[in-house]
């Protein structure tokens, strides 16, 4: 799963418009996915997201908890549960190409066979798999995969957070669905199928690379998420201009609205995909160079 897993979008909301083995629960103290960052008056707490998780890996560490608890405002990547933000006809039209068109046309030989041998193993018909681009077909294979090995979207990290908060904290977004949406949709066909075949080669082993990130996640294991997570951009460097786009980049743009958060005043509860705090180019230790105070839970 490695990267959609953590991170490229908040999967569960395409999936809405289209209609692990057991683990003790995260109440376990220790290390976590969480960070407090303070500066003159504002405090922001910075939690890694998973967007997949089930029922029984909750309740959540009481030190996460806790903060949202402190919390003023709730910041999160995308507002998932704003229907109102969604228009269904751009997403499809983004999503899906016009009727004289197949991803057969798109994509070489050798990726669409293979492609046609997985979709079959988890039951999506040709006809279906045809009208897909290759960046949504991979966001749906992940998906897909994932519930498969009993993951819940409607336990994402991100989505139970957004439950607690609405009608009692206010709701900001560092990014917005459309910004995600044009982000992945504007990908070159190059760029689409070497995303759909990492996410094709990824179904080999999908049980074993979620269960580390959720582990590596679970005991704040910084270092064990990014060598999963980089895995694939060392095995095939083809990857790594996407990875720019889809990561890099997007951390940039992320530190500067925390950075305004923190030059303001009150307590900010960010969450965000977990694989964006990670690293020398991560949120986390790019506010460490710019002089915050930044403290791991």
């Amino acid at each position: 799963m490695k990267k959609r897993f953590y991170s490229l979008l908040p999967i569960f909301f395409l999936l809405s418009l289209m209609s692990f083995p057991e683990r003790e629960a995260f109440s376990q103290e220790g290390k976590s996915f969480l960070w407090k960052v303070q500066s003159g008056a504002s405090t922001v707490y910075l939690l890694g997201s998973i967007h997949f998780l089930k029922k029984e890996n909750y309740p959540l560490s009481q030190k996460i908890e806790s903060a949202f608890e402190k919390s003023d405002v709730l910041v999160v990547e995308a507002n998932v549960q704003d229907q109102g933000k969604m228009n269904t006809q751009t997403i499809m039209e983004k999503a899906l190409y016009p009727p004289n068109e197949s991803i057969a046309d798109h994509l070489s030989h050798e990726t669409y066979e293979f492609l046609k041998g997985e979709a079959s193993k988890l039951g999506l018909p040709l006809e279906v798999i045809n009208q897909q681009r290759p960046w949504f077909l991979s966001i749906v294979l992940d998906a897909m995969e994932l519930m498969k090995l009993g993951y819940d979207p409607s336990y994402g990290v991100d989505n139970y957070f957004l439950s607690k908060a609405t009608g009692r904290k206010k709701i900001l977004e560092l990014e917005s669905l459309d910004e995600q949406l044009h982000l992945l949709s504007n990908l070159s066909e190059k760029d689409q199928e070497l995303l759909l075949t990492l996410s094709l080669k990824d179904l080999q082993n999908a049980d074993q690379e979620a269960n580390k990130l959720v582990q590596a996640w679970k005991t704040g294991d910084t270092s064990g998420m990014e060598a999963v997570i980089t895995k694939s951009l060392k095995e095939d460097p083809k990857l790594v201009p996407i990875y720019g786009k889809l990561i890099y980049e997007r951390n940039r743009r992320m530190v500067s609205k925390i950075e305004g958060y923190l030059k303001g005043n009150g307590t900010y509860f960010v969450v965000v995909g977990a694989g964006h705090l990670i690293g020398e180019k991560g949120i986390v230790e790019t506010l460490g160079k710019k002089g915050f105070r930044v403290e791991q839970f």
